[in-house]
């Protein structure tokens, strides 16, 4: 199993490109089911995520060929509608094929879903975004059966804006005929991504305000290209890097609207930022200040995934930062592991952990807890005095395209190894 060597105390500075977007890119794969052609997505980051989602396509029917970062998924001759569950285990997202099983094949036979252990992910409201548009589903222990008898258009209602109900009812509605409104619909840009790759194939869907879709079914949809947009949580896991190591970079292919919710803690931690066109430049002063208090939120809030990325830094700055987690009950897993580097983080309860910054980080053995957990421990080993030895780090390679390599550009000291021990024990 691979493991990171980390040298930290190198400051980080230069140029550095953002890959795209995990988060875009899954969906869009689960959407490809849905083309009565070929599907070309460009600039598709090499992703074990991707990986997985690749093969639950080719496990469907479907032919995929990979050129450079190109995708090419020709879905023509998909005749099946049920996937293993060893594949839906290894990903949250793979319920997303659940709705564009339920459009193509009219069923849907899965296990219940994967992914990071961050609290309980419910997928209630997927199910009940199917069937208030009149698709049955039987639920039992060992997964999820739904069969379209007689589908038709319909008002969702969401009470929470779930990114991946609002995905699932898309997908599922596509073909309907009429017009299905989603009402409180996310409002995430990885949401608006899938509707242009949507509506390239052919589809008629709109964002006709804030928080309210409305899909008018179409027939079919025919084969189109699609580039992948940037992703904003990588962008915002480099700025932590930068500010951290009291670093200087420029960050390029951003979105900077789509990293806006993040934008006022950096500056209220005495980071000075310049905008360019698609790119941000961070300079990072040499004591960072604390941010009074963060809250997660549903976009355009500060977001869940950047949460822990976050903390990294602010375990270095000047006074007291308090984080509160709105989303997930479960996601200060990591603070235990940064507390092995030296950090003093204290979690009143479940949701809340108050940050009070330190002199200095010094190295540990950590572990990865899960995706964004995993990148706010590659963070603090930045900062830490002396070698830092990172396990698990297959949680990072989920979201991050060999981000050693992307750091190692800028001044880090990133070393992939074989972790001997780990190999030992299995």
């Amino acid at each position: 199993m691979d493991c990171f060597e980390i040298k930290g105390g190198s400051r980080l500075e230069g140029e550095i490109e953002v890959h795209s977007a995990k988060n875009s890119v899954l969906p869009i794969l689960a959407g490809a089911v849905l083309i009565n052609g070929e599907t070309v997505i460009h600039n598709c980051p090499e992703l074990s995520d991707v990986k997985v989602t690749v093969d639950i396509l080719k496990s469907l029917g479907a032919k995929v060929k990979k050129e450079n970062k190109t995708l090419i998924i020709d879905a023509q001759n998909i005749n099946c509608s049920e996937i293993s569950c060893d594949m839906m285990r290894s990903l949250r997202s793979s319920i997303l094929f659940l709705g564009a099983l339920l459009s193509r094949m009219k069923e849907a036979k899965l296990s219940f879903p994967g992914g990071c252990d961050i609290g309980l992910r419910p997928i209630d409201l997927h199910l009940y975004a199917i069937e208030t548009l009149g698709y049955s589903c039987k639920i039992s222990q060992s997964g999820i059966e739904c069969f379209n008898k007689g589908a038709k258009s319909a008002d969702i209602y969401l009470d929470f804006p779930s990114v991946g109900a609002t995905e699932n009812a898309i997908l599922s509605s596509v073909f309907l005929s009429g017009k299905t409104k989603i009402i409180n619909a996310a409002r995430e840009p990885e949401i608006e991504d899938l509707i242009n790759f949507l509506n390239e194939a052919g589809a008629d869907i709109r964002i006709v305000s804030p928080s309210v879709i409305e899909i008018n079914g179409v027939q079919n949809l025919y084969s189109c290209s699609h580039r992948v947009i940037p992703d904003r949580i990588e962008a915002v896991t480099f700025m932590c890097c930068a500010a951290i190591t009291s670093g200087d970079l420029l960050i390029k292919n951003v979105n900077l609207s789509h990293i806006k919710p993040n934008l006022p803690q950096f500056y209220e931690m005495g980071c000075k930022l310049t905008a360019g066109e698609n790119s941000i430049r961070i300079k990072a002063p040499k004591k960072l200040k604390r941010v009074r208090e963060i809250q997660t939120g549903a976009y355009p809030l500060f977001p869940t995934d950047t949460q822990s990325i976050i903390t990294s830094p602010l375990c270095l700055a000047d006074g007291k930062s308090k984080i509160i987690e709105n989303i997930f009950e479960n996601r200060f897993k990591h603070i235990g592991e940064l507390k092995k580097f030296g950090a003093d983080i204290i979690c009143s309860d479940s949701r809340v952990a108050v940050i009070s910054g330190v002199e200095k980080l010094h190295s540990a053995k950590a572990n990865c807890t899960d995706l964004r957990g995993g990148a706010a421990v590659l963070i603090a080993s930045l900062a830490a005095e002396g070698t830092s030895l990172i396990n698990n780090i297959h949680h990072i390679d989920r979201g991050y395209e060999r981000i050693e390599e992307s750091l190692n550009s800028i001044g880090a000291d990133i070393t992939r190894i074989k972790n001997e021990e780990q190999e030992e024990k299995n």
